[in-house]
Parts: structure tokens; C-alpha cells; sequence
């Protein structure tokens, strides 16, 4: 007798499968777009933002900025003389730029965080369903080996008064057959 719906066998049965997907129960949400969208520009501006944190950009804008600093006072070139005019208009631009883009790469990660917590609470009611579906049919086999034991008790019973009664009959007609065979 199966009381588990389709949706408890899937989940149960797929917890034990060797090739397990992972992110089984966030392939619902997948034809969710971000608000600005999966097209060219919003995943050139995820990455460019995601470029802005890391050590390679850190130490390839140090590494300009002396060169370019170092040019200027030295006097290699004159195209930006202290106090740094030019430079301080691309580090302006830059941030007027980063802003956004960061912005951007944050939003879109904050909607893919959102469906994945979705995802991740389906999954665990979906095994808080399992789970209850499990512990109501252990409750139920219980009660049915509690009335399977109780009926065996009450056949032993039975089984022990009629083998004591026939012990009796056999008695009985044991002693019954030795007057006879007695009196003739």
C-alpha cells in the first residue's frame, strides 16, 4: 500500500540516485530574468563590475597611475603637469561609471540569490512533506504490527486452550477405550 505522492517518490528516489542533479529544484526558476535582463550589455556590465574587485584590476590601475604620475614629474611628457588634472577626470569617470555597474552586478545577484532561497525553500518543504509522508506510514505499519501481535497473542490463546482440550478428549477416550476393552 503507497500513500507517497509522485512528487515524495521523486524526491525520495532521487536522494539515491548515483548522478544526482544538484540544482534539480532550481530548474523552475531558471526562466526567471533578472530586471535587467540576460542580453549582451547586462552581461558585459556583470562581468566588467565583478572585474572592478579583483587584485589583477587593483594592481594594473596602481601600476598606471605611477607611470603616468611618474611621467608627468619627472617631465618625460607634459600632457598632465601637477596637481593631475587629466588623471583625476579619469578616476572620475571611472567612478561615475563603477557606480552603476556594481549596482547593476549587485541587483542581479540579489535576484538570482532570491530564486535560489526560493528554490532551496520548496526543496525543504518537499522533504518536510516526505518526511511527514514517512512518519504517518511508519505510524500506520506500527499500529498494524501492534493489531498483527495482538491477533497472534489471541491465536496462541486459542491454539493453547484447544490443544489442552484435545489433551483432554484424547484423555478421555484413552481411558474410556481401557474400561471397554476391560469389560469385554
Amino acid at each position: 500500500m503507497k500513500t507517497h505522492s509522485k512528487r515524495s517518490d521523486t524526491v525520495l528516489s532521487s536522494s539515491t540516485e548515483p548522478n544526482q542533479n544538484y540544482f534539480r529544484f532550481h530548474l523552475p526558476h531558471t526562466h526567471l530574468a533578472s530586471v535587467f535582463g540576460n542580453d549582451w550589455f547586462a552581461l558585459k556590465a556583470e562581468a566588467f563590475a565583478r572585474f572592478f574587485g579583483t587584485p589583477v584590476f587593483l594592481v594594473a590601475q596602481t601600476i598606471i597611475v605611477a607611470i603616468w604620475i611618474g611621467m608627468n614629474a619627472v617631465g618625460f611628457t607634459k600632457f598632465d603637469v601637477y596637481p593631475f588634472i587629466l588623471l583625476n577626470l579619469a578616476f572620475s569617470l571611472q567612478a561615475a561609471y563603477a557606480a552603476p555597474l556594481i549596482l547593476l552586478a549587485q541587483t542581479r545577484q540579489a535576484d538570482r540569490d532570491k530564486a535560489h532561497a526560493d528554490a532551496d525553500a520548496q526543496h525543504r518543504e518537499a522533504l518536510a512533506m516526505a518526511n511527514e509522508q514517512r512518519l504517518a506510514l511508519a505510524a500506520q505499519q506500527s499500529a498494524q504490527m501492534v493489531e498483527l501481535l495482538q491477533q497472534n497473542t489471541e491465536l496462541t490463546e486459542i491454539t493453547k486452550q484447544l490443544s489442552q482440550r484435545i489433551e483432554v478428549l484424547t484423555r478421555e477416550m484413552h481411558a474410556k477405550i481401557l474400561r471397554e476393552d476391560a469389560e469385554i
